[in-house]
């Protein structure tokens, strides 16, 4: 059957032209041909310069999303597999490989999926109705290439249970892909033990992006008073308290991320010199401080603020506030270790936002480092929404 095209408006297209994935309903002019939701349809500029083919759904903003700039090209199983074969061997150039993500959507070319490995175990996490009909050819793929390498995968659960599949006409899911498993899994990451809940924690059960910030920040906690602030799991606390930290408080609101966090604690030994507690980060501070408490590290990892563009101005105030207080807490010359996950918290207005409440505690910031996510998160050129995560490491120097 003939593919149906999708012809852009003049003018149209510009961040598919520059390399981005997505082609939103407003930038098309007309769709000539038969298709179902969900199926692949060749692209043309209004010209009708070919552009690719992506497939479509049209109950969504994002009506086409491109998986090849190639008009000729064959999107079957062996065109998948060639993605997922790129996909592993580009993680094993840059990261290491025991848990990781191994595709991260459009910056893998497989725009809307995205699969943890976690040890022996795949969490996939599908968005978009497109992809969703490749999902299991991906999967299959992504075994078959992992056992080449002697890896094999001992279950696959499925974490499709966002809020945006709402918006693709999806419904959402939750379970095993295939056999069932113990879904507490141990992993190990920076020499710290976790154990990583696939079916009920965060998202895919573990933030695997920060893997090299929490390194980065753990060689500053040698024989340091540390809070580690929204600590989920205890991630950064336990990377704090390996590295040597003689004391570590971590706080997050979820009681069941401190339940977690407290295992992982036991996991490593470090139940003595890292504690947890339960309670709302912008509560607890003030009251730290109304204590006298001074930190030699201070760390916050909040959530992501804000998940659409209209939200930002209140997210810029939680982030000024959040900021404001952990640098009341860092003693003279101690460290601020703080980040935004939020990809519409744009990296200008996060640094000036840190700016301003700098200013207002009357405080001096030395950079340390500016980072990003971990490099199995890749951060694709025009793809904007690949990059998302900002992470600065300063010195925190009271004004003399």
């Amino acid at each position: 059957m003939e593919m149906a095209v999708v012809s852009l408006k003049k003018g149209a297209g510009r961040s598919l032209k520059a390399g981005g994935a997505w082609i939103y309903d407003n930038e098309i002019d007309r769709i000539t041909g038969d298709f179902e939701e969900g199926d692949m349809v060749r692209v043309e500029d209004f010209d009708g310069y070919p552009m690719g083919q992506g497939f479509i759904n049209t109950r969504s903003k994002i009506t086409v999303r491109m998986m090849t700039r190639k008009k000729d090209a064959v999107v079957d199983r062996d065109f998948i597999e060639m993605r997922v074969r790129n996909a592993w061997n580009y993680r094993k150039d840059t990261v290491d490989t025991s848990s990781c993500r191994v595709i991260f959507g459009e910056a893998d070319f497989l725009p809307g999926i995205v699969v943890d490995k976690f040890s022996g175990v795949l969490v996939v996490e599908s968005l978009a109705l497109g992809i969703d009909r490749w999902k299991p050819v991906i999967l299959d793929c992504l075994k078959e290439v992992l056992a080449e390498d002697g890896i094999q995968i001992r279950g696959v659960y499925e974490r499709s249970d966002a809020r945006v599949r709402l918006q693709e006409g999806m419904e959402r899911y939750k379970g095993f892909v295939g056999d069932a498993f113990d879904t507490k899994v141990e992993i190990v990451e920076n020499g710290v033990r976790y154990m990583v809940d696939v079916r009920d924690g965060q998202k895919t059960g573990f933030f695997l992006d920060q893997k090299y910030n929490r390194q980065a920040v753990g060689r500053l906690c040698k024989g340091k008073k540390v809070l580690d602030c929204f600590t989920h799991t205890g991630s950064f606390a336990l990377n704090a308290g390996i590295n040597g930290a003689v004391s570590v408080l971590g706080v997050d609101a979820s009681q069941l991320g401190v339940e977690q966090a407290r295992e992982n604690a036991r996991l490593n030994g470090l139940e003595d010199r890292v504690r947890f507690v339960c309670g709302d980060v912008f509560e607890f501070l003030p009251k730290l401080e109304s204590e006298g408490e001074l930190f030699d590290v201070v760390i916050l990892d909040p959530p992501a603020f804000t998940k659409s563009r209209n939200a930002v101005k209140q997210a810029v105030k939680g982030y000024r506030e959040i900021n404001l207080r952990g640098m009341k807490l860092v003693r003279d010359g101690g460290f601020l270790a703080t980040c935004s996950c939020s990809h519409f918290m744009e990296p200008e207005l996060f640094t000036k936002t840190i700016r301003e409440a700098a200013a207002g505690v009357h405080r001096r910031l030395r950079q340390v480092e500016y980072r990003t996510q971990a490099a199995d998160h890749p951060i694709l050129w025009a793809a904007d929404e690949s990059y998302y995560l900002k992470f600065y490491v300063f010195q925190v120097c009271e004004e003399r």
